[in-house]
């Protein structure tokens, strides 16, 4: 790709896809209820004081070996095949590098999200995102999922925001994410990002990426109103630049909002170069 670097940065669970994506194909696979399932996960997380997004790895792995079903990363990637996606998600990554290439602009995409990184893999949209960041497991010898690697959680998000824009992908290397860099010779400037999110626990990143002067967007599931509400007092609460719903059909309010952004991109690409 050729052209100024930008990069969309997703949530993925009720960003991209409705509800938690665990529910989508995982839960019902095992034919557990999903409320009793997160009660019992958060409720270990509480008794442990441990970190709720271990936890609900940890009951998975639990509830599969109960069922004595195997989870290697192709199972993982056929429940993830079952993740239904927001109207219009699955034409929207080309449409968006379209907009962008007639601009100059070399649209990335990424996720990052407490969600499983094996499940993103099952999605037909996979093949859009540069690098996925999310929760994730080890394996052992027979490919066999045995316990967690890796747990993102809000906090921790923001982490991979400082990889984009450093261009430190390798979740393996840490030196890369924390030197120093001087920031024109960084990939992906802060003022070049926008990330996408849809609640309380995408607020670090919001807020990140918005002082760092890059955009942030809260979406809404269309037809929930209490959802709507909340994310609109993102906006009064200065975390956000606008909430919209998560809607990404051709011609929709998120599609006029981030061509709009690679608008403003491009104009100042133009004038940073004269």
């Amino acid at each position: 790709m050729t052209g100024v670097p930008v990069a969309i940065a997703y949530d993925f669970d009720g960003t991209l896809a409705p509800g938690n994506m665990q529910e989508h194909a995982f839960l019902p696979k095992l034919r557990l209820d999903i409320g009793a399932f997160w009660k019992r996960a958060n409720a270990l997380a509480e008794e442990q004081q441990g970190d709720p997004i271990l936890t609900y790895m940890h009951r998975m792995l639990a509830e599969a070996a109960n069922a004595d079903i195997p989870m290697r990363r192709e199972d993982w990637a056929a429940h993830g095949a079952g993740i239904s996606l927001f109207p219009g998600v699955v034409s929207w990554f080309d449409r968006v590098n379209a907009a962008g290439a007639v601009r100059g602009l070399a649209v990335e995409h990424y996720v990052i999200s407490s969600g499983l990184r094996e499940l993103i893999e099952g999605t037909p949209i996979r093949q859009h995102f540069r690098a996925v960041f999310a929760s994730g497991f080890l394996y052992n010898a027979s490919g066999a999922a045995v316990a967690p690697a890796i747990a993102v959680n809000y906090t921790t998000k923001t982490q991979y925001l400082f990889r984009i824009n450093k261009d430190a992908l390798d979740l393996a290397d840490n030196k890369a994410v924390n030197a120093y860099q001087p920031q024109d010779q960084r990939r992906v400037p802060f003022p070049n990002m926008i990330f996408i999110g849809d609640g309380d626990t995408d607020i670090p990143c919001f807020r990140t990426v918005k002082e760092m002067g890059g955009h942030s967007i809260a979406v809404h599931p269309a037809d929930d109103a209490d959802r709507a509400e909340r994310t609109r007092k993102l906006i009064d609460e200065g975390r956000v630049h606008c909430a919209v719903p998560a809607d990404y059909r051709e011609g929709s309010a998120i599609e006029s909002r981030v061509f709009a952004v690679l608008d403003l991109l491009a104009a100042r690409a133009r004038v940073m170069q004269a």
